[in-house]
């Protein structure tokens, strides 16, 4: 219960940053390149970027590169799952 409860733990960690939060809110309606992820969310590159590196750090999302672009979306999971749901509550018509 304790690996568990340590897991959910760092999972709301990554969901209290709103611009973390918004980040994975986008992605949770699929695959984004790096440049509609800035191009919806108002960060400058190096905050982006360093917001990504912990949303891949912690099991989140996982990047993808085609040549010069690279891509993110969400890690299956429990994340994911919750994900849907505060989307579907938070952000939908």
């Amino acid at each position: 219960m304790r690996i568990h409860a340590d897991e959910a733990a760092r999972l709301l960690k990554a969901l209290a940053n709103p611009r973390r939060l918004m980040i994975l809110c986008l992605l949770v309606e699929g695959e984004q390149s790096v440049g509609q992820i800035q191009a919806r969310v108002d960060l400058g590159q190096s905050a982006l970027s360093q917001h990504l590196a912990l949303l891949r750090e912690e099991g989140l999302v996982v990047a993808r590169r085609d040549a010069q672009n690279v891509f993110y979306s969400l890690e299956s999971g429990p994340a994911k799952i919750l994900l849907a749901s505060l989307h579907g509550i938070y952000c939908g018509p």
